[in-house]
């Protein structure tokens, strides 16, 4: 946690999300990916011997979450059975982190705007500028 404070105070934001899958949901991709010979990859024996431990599964999510969840890097929760409405979370999460920074262009002063002039009448003269 200390690399997210410091990662924090020099203006990085850290935006974790967890899809979370049904376990009805897990089944049926299980059951999909046994069915299309181009899924068939994604699947092992391994996979049905852990969904033993579903509950266990959940309650070590809930406690890693709730241990490292913080306001300077939360953790988000998104349903992810369907998908597309997955993406669309996530991505209003990430559009609403963006406007939380209030970013603009940097002001100019004198002295850069002068700089600037030099630079373009130094790139006309030289035939580099655009009319």
């Amino acid at each position: 946690m200390d690399l997210e404070s410091h990662l924090y105070r020099n203006g990085t934001r850290i935006i974790n999300f967890f899809l979370h899958l049904s376990e009805e949901e897990q089944r049926k991709r299980f059951l999909d990916r046994i069915d299309k010979p181009e899924k068939n990859w994604k699947s092992s024996l391994a996979d049905i011997e852990e969904r033993k431990y579903w509950k266990q599964y959940m309650q070590a999510y809930e406690a890693c979450l709730s241990a490292t969840s913080t306001k300077k890097a939360p953790w988000y929760v998104v349903p992810a059975d369907d998908k597309k409405n997955a993406r669309l979370i996530i991505s209003q999460i990430i559009l609403d982190t963006f406007k939380s920074l209030k970013m603009r262009y940097p002001e100019m002063d004198a002295k850069r705007q002068q700089e600037l002039l030099s630079i373009r009448q130094w790139l006309m003269k030289e035939g580099l500028g655009y009319n």
